[in-house]
């Protein structure tokens, strides 16, 4: 489990943020709390639901609302699963619904069961904020990877919880239905590269990194 080693040296009461990859194609799942109210956003609960449990009750947090990146299995597929046990609505972009609609085929890919479609709650759009407690999430549209595809600015904080959009060294594939090279791009350029330098991107999968490196040196899109 990958964990947020700035917050945990800082005082007790900074924002706690645990990131746990979950399931067999090892999604970075985010967990959000304030310390003070111990609300809390789950973001992209792929898998592993019970390690995800077992973080928030460690914290004794409350789930306000489950956020989901895009609707790919490995992202969605635990989704409905924590909203049963959490009470907590889930946000997503509507742009993907024809992913989650489309569940089964992507559990076939993969050879594994399909998960149950958690649909959408309330839908997640360009300039909304997230709010669980203390904690601000500025809801980015970013398609590309996928057409409603989005990404999660966390201003007061300056962290970015990027989804498959932009990874370290990487960018996220657009081979796959609704895809675009351009449109992804487009989206890096123009929404995450204009974010401050100092931001520190925590990808879908793998390892964090940060604006400035990535504009620096990504291969894929230069600032």
């Amino acid at each position: 489990m990958m964990r947020d080693h700035r917050s945990s040296m800082q005082s007790k009461e900074a924002l706690i943020h645990e990131v746990l990859p979950v399931g067999m194609l090892g999604c970075n799942c985010s967990i959000l709390g304030d310390p003070v109210t111990r609300e809390a956003m789950v973001i992209d609960p792929g898998d592993d639901i019970g390690e995800i449990v077992a973080i928030l009750t460690r914290h004794q947090l409350t789930v306000k609302m489950i956020v989901i990146t895009h609707a790919h299995i490995d992202h969605i597929g635990g989704a409905a699963k924590l909203r049963a046990l959490t009470g907590a609505p889930v946000y997503m972009n509507e742009n993907d619904k024809f992913l989650a609609d489309h569940l089964s085929t992507q559990a076939a890919w993969l050879g594994m069961e399909t998960p149950e479609n958690p649909g959408v709650d309330t839908p997640a759009s360009e300039g909304d904020i997230l709010r669980a407690g203390s904690i601000e999430a500025h809801v980015l549209h970013t398609p590309g990877h996928t057409p409603g595809s989005i990404s999660l600015y966390l201003p007061a904080e300056q962290k970015l919880i990027a989804g498959d959009t932009l990874f370290k060294g990487s960018v996220g594939r657009t081979d796959l239905p609704g895809g675009d090279s351009g449109t992804i791009a487009s989206s890096i350029r123009h929404k995450l590269y204009a974010l401050p330098d100092a931001t520190i991107v925590y990808p879908g999968h793998g390892e964090p990194t940060d604006i400035a490196t990535e504009k620096r040196s990504n291969p894929f899109v230069r600032a």
